[in-house]
């Protein structure tokens, strides 16, 4: 297909979805603008109510990088992921992963920014980003949001995943670009 053609698609795919959204809302008899005025009254009382656990989240994740406990983590990693032959560089990325998205898009910004969009480790951190989780923090926000208190068994499966995906994305960067 032209670049020209899937230029104008992509233009114009969310002003028709907007357009057939109002007109499947008229043609049910909806009162569209009510209806969303409705939706973002609650979206923002939701948003109110995530406050305090964004709070706490962002206050938990700065103790843990200012106090060393992030590097202490890191020294404690490093000698297993070196002999497993995994860059000592990405290993902060692999811990601020599950804790804060932000948080692990600053340090891909700067592994990006030091060693290069090409190379392996921005690659490898590129494709970590994509394949992991903030575990902690949908826990703590979207957990606490609606009140649940006992996730022992997601924390274990989201943790898992996380490692699972980090130990993939280095097992798949190697193959296809080493």
């Amino acid at each position: 297909m032209p670049a020209a053609i899937l230029d104008t698609l992509s233009q114009w795919t969310v002003p028709v979805l907007f357009a057939v959204v109002l007109a499947a809302g008229a043609l049910r008899g909806v009162k569209v603008y009510d209806a969303f005025v409705a939706g973002a009254e609650e979206g923002f009382s939701i948003a109110v109510k995530l406050i305090p656990y964004l709070v706490a989240m962002l206050t938990a994740i700065g103790i843990f990088r200012e106090t060393g406990a992030m590097d202490m983590v890191m020294a404690l990693l490093h000698p297993i992921t070196s002999s497993l032959g995994i860059p000592g560089e990405i290993l902060p990325l692999a811990v601020m992963r599950p804790l804060s998205g932000s948080g692990a898009l600053g340090v891909a910004t700067e592994l990006i920014q030091t060693y290069g969009a090409d190379s392996f480790i921005g690659r490898l951190a590129s494709t970590m980003q994509g394949t992991t989780d903030t575990t902690f923090f949908v826990l703590t926000i979207y957990f606490g949001a609606v009140g649940v208190r006992r996730y022992k068994y997601s924390l274990y499966t989201g943790l898992l995943a996380d490692v699972t995906s980090f130990f993939a994305s280095v097992y798949f960067c190697k193959i296809f670009f080493k």
